[in-house]
């Protein structure tokens, strides 16, 4: 338990650029492929099946929304994670094409 206080703490003084410049390190290192996702990407928004892009979820106090076209019920946060998953594959089909 300590552990993790130290970790979280450790996590918030690091900048997001320091964090993002040793994952690209890393996947190097490792012989894998580093894809940025362009951060003002509405992942939170767009619907992970259909594709429809909400606007009333902007406000960060919308946690769980329905799609109005397809009906389909989205946590926040899962949803965006489907999302960023999506982009980077269709990125990194992009560029092998």
């Amino acid at each position: 338990m300590i552990e993790e206080k130290k970790f979280s703490k450790y996590l918030t003084d690091v900048r997001l650029s320091e964090i993002c410049r040793i994952l690209e390190y890393k996947a190097k290192y490792y012989g894998k492929r580093y894809i940025q996702i362009d951060s003002y990407y509405s992942s939170s928004q767009e619907c992970s099946r259909c594709g429809y892009k909400n606007e009333k979820v902007k406000d960060l106090s919308v946690r769980k929304w329905v799609c109005p076209e397809c009906g389909s019920y989205h946590d926040r946060d899962i949803n965006a994670s489907i999302n960023i998953l999506f982009e980077g594959v269709k990125k990194y089909v992009k560029e092998l094409v």
